[in-house]
């Protein structure tokens, strides 16, 4: 592949709600540009984007791909990004390498959530937006009912710019409204100019919304709109595209990935009015001491570049793909990773289109590659010139929200999940994975149901491990809810040295988490040299409740009395007298279970909160209070049991369509209710066996 200049490249993340045509969108616009010989389908497992074994039995995207070609002079690097929510993290890291975003939004759906979140991330991260209405030759398909959406949800700044002539429910031509001109296509996608349909009355509505838009952009142009004068061609490109660059005009265009209508004219507009990498490429970093420096994206400057994209494979190894801001990477250098502080060894420099790859000797400033055999370098690191160590900000990925517990089907094969999850984690920064020590359980964290299930999938595929998922338990406590003073004796004789140690101690409730142990005796009667045996009895007991054997907290224990064998008595001795005290002591001090409380945020739109408090309610949830959110939501503060949260993000989606999200943090312990108390004594017998 021949290299290109920073002025002549488009990265372009495409993204949208999942079923919009993304992946589809990608594979014509691949076809039509010459990069492929034939047009891959979805249902058919054969799309250059979706290549993953799991993508092509699931028939959905769940990870981003490259897939680089070119129109006329202009180098085009597509990044097909995941739509389902689910994978959010493959629309992230997408979007992060791009400086533009096309939104594919169905024709016949509309508008929905996943193009609205793509919009909003694009919007966040500075990046400029491209609307394209796909399934134009589809059933119920209204491209004007769509556009209607975008513009009540986006404001002024969308603005058409291939609109369809439609008779009889079905699209007879395609006019652009910056030539001027109609098309037609025929069954191979192939289009012939034709006369000007008669449909005057909304032509001119939408030719004079281009013309507002581009007046807007430039002081010489409003001069020039204000006194009628009409623009030229050239006039109104140059207005639409410094407008897109800016964020002053969201293009929305139109056609079908299917049949290949309007995909020439996008293939024109990604070349015409998105930025280049040169124009949108710059960014600021941060130096050896924190100070922010401008990184201009130009072959000239020091090599900067960051790594968006991390494929970890137990066969072919680690590939790690990224985007050079600046400089040339090449293996006649070694990166320095500005985490690290470390250079870093490349292996093959390569062009990625799909799963194919192509060697390159180097990558120019604005585009994309991959390199293999990055030892420690992962997702978000910057790599850089030795002379001019810089790190770019690294990217904030959604949190897991949805845990479940591992149960391997072969014995022994713990070691093998935690090696796989840690690949795992390197491809997708929303996995979690946690060895839990009080529970005994290996715990997976992901998005959603769909994504924790693609987890189990891959560990099975790539790593050769069979497991089971179950609910993860719940680390519950156990305390007592009054003084109690009890006696502890131990005393065996069986030939010889015997066993003696005898304590009198005092149980009582306190506001701590440890075991809060003092002594007062008087008199000798216990030797002080036996005061730690039995603290240390007393340490190892509170380990285990006498109800369902969880951890004890919140007990003072104070020894005040006791006696001992001048020949007998001995340090093991007393600590078993002060584990008899303790199991009498626990027993009559009313012994009570405590639940984990967590403090829970919960982002939802204005229309659904009343939902949302009363699904709290079912839960045993305390509303705290509510207040309006940076993003134009709700946001919901309260307090809620842990151990009824554990389905809470698969409801919380169903229910907002996806716009809602959460933050569940741990606050404190708090008493189980009492009604509550034998169902959850019942299951601790049942782990206790299992174990």
């Amino acid at each position: 592949m021949r290299q290109y200049l920073a002025g002549k490249i488009r990265n372009v993340a495409i993204a949208g709600h999942g079923s919009s045509g993304k992946t589809s969108l990608a594979e014509a616009l691949l076809f039509k540009a010459g990069a492929t010989d034939r047009l891959g389908k979805v249902p058919d497992g054969n799309t250059v984007c979706d290549f993953d074994p799991e993508e092509v039995k699931r028939k959905v995207s769940v990870s981003s791909a490259v897939a680089p070609f070119s129109w006329g002079s202009v180098k085009i690097n597509l990044i097909d990004t995941p739509g389902l929510f689910d994978f959010a993290a493959g629309m992230y890291e997408g979007v992060r390498a791009a400086e533009s975003v096309l939104i594919a939004v169905s024709a016949r759906s509309g508008l929905n959530v996943g193009a609205e979140k793509a919009y909003k991330l694009a919007e966040q991260m500075g990046k400029s937006r491209m609307f394209f209405v796909n399934k134009m030759d589809t059933e119920n398909a209204d491209f004007y009912k769509v556009l209607e959406e975008l513009k009540g949800a986006f404001g002024p700044s969308v603005c058409p710019l291939v609109v369809p002539v439609v008779e009889d429910h079905k699209v007879q031509c395609y006019i652009n409204l910056v030539d001027n001109k109609a098309y037609q296509y025929n069954a191979k996608g192939e289009p012939s100019e034709v006369a000007m349909p008669d449909i005057e009355h909304r032509f001119e509505g939408l030719t004079a919304a281009i013309s507002e838009a581009v007046a807007e952009t430039d002081e010489e142009l409003f001069e020039k709109f204000f006194s009628g004068e009409q623009f030229t061609r050239d006039e109104i490109l140059k207005g639409v595209h410094d407008g897109v660059h800016n964020g002053t005009i969201t293009p929305v265009l139109c056609g079908s990935a299917a049949t290949l209508e309007g995909i020439d004219m996008l293939l024109d507009a990604l070349v015409d009015h998105l930025p280049s990498a040169w124009e949108a490429g710059a960014e600021t970093a941060e130096d050896k001491d924190g100070n922010p420096v401008e990184i201009a994206c130009t072959d000239e400057a020091p090599l900067a570049a960051y790594i968006f994209k991390t494929v970890a494979d137990p066969f072919v190894g680690k590939l790690s793909y990224f985007k050079v801001v600046a400089g040339k990477l090449s293996n006649e250098i070694a990166p320095v990773n500005s985490r690290t502080g470390e250079p870093e060894r490349l292996g093959k420099l390569i062009y990625m289109t799909g799963k194919k790859q192509e060697d390159t000797a180097f990558i120019t400033a604005g585009d994309i590659g991959a390199v293999t055999k990055l030892s420690s370098a992962i997702t978000g690191d910057t790599l850089c010139d030795p002379k001019r160590v810089v790190s770019f900000a690294r990217m904030n990925f959604p949190e897991a929200c949805l845990s479940m517990a591992v149960k391997v089907k072969n014995k022994g094969d713990e070691g093998k999940v935690a090696q796989g999850m840690v690949r795992l984690m390197e491809e997708d920064p929303t996995i979690k994975f946690e060895q839990n020590a009080e529970t005994h359980q290996q715990v997976i964290s992901g998005l959603g149901e769909q994504h924790i299930d693609v987890i189990v999938s891959k560990l099975k595929t790539k790593f050769g491990v069979d497991i089971d998922l179950t609910k993860p338990r719940v680390p519950y406590r156990e305390t007592i809810r009054k003084a109690v003073k009890v006696q502890g004796k131990h005393k065996k004789q069986s030939g010889g040295h015997g066993q003696y140690g005898d304590v009198w101690v005092e149980f009582s409730p306190y506001d701590g988490e440890d075991l809060l142990f003092e002594e007062n005796v008087f008199g000798g009667s216990v030797p002080r040299n036996f005061f730690p045996a039995v603290e240390k009895g007393l340490q190892d007991c509170v380990k285990h409740g006498v109800l369902a054997g969880y951890p004890v907290v919140g007990l003072k224990a104070v020894l005040v009395d006791g006696s001992y064998h001048p020949v007998d008595s001995s340090e093991m001795a007393f600590k078993t007298a002060a584990s008899l005290a303790y199991k009498a002591g626990m027993a009559q001090a009313s012994p009570a279970l405590l639940e984990p409380i967590g403090n829970l945020k919960v982002y939802v739109p204005d229309s659904n909160t009343g939902d949302m408090i009363s699904e709290l309610n079912k839960r045993r949830g305390r509303v705290l209070g509510m207040n309006p959110a940076d993003d134009g939501l709700q946001m919901i503060e309260g307090e809620v049991p842990m151990s009824e949260m554990g389905d809470f993000a698969t409801v919380l989606r169903s229910t907002t369509q996806g716009r809602g999200y959460f933050t569940l943090t741990f606050e404190r312990y708090e008493l189980l209710p009492p009604q509550l108390e034998a169902a959850v004594i019942e299951e601790a017998k049942k782990m206790n066996e299992e174990d």
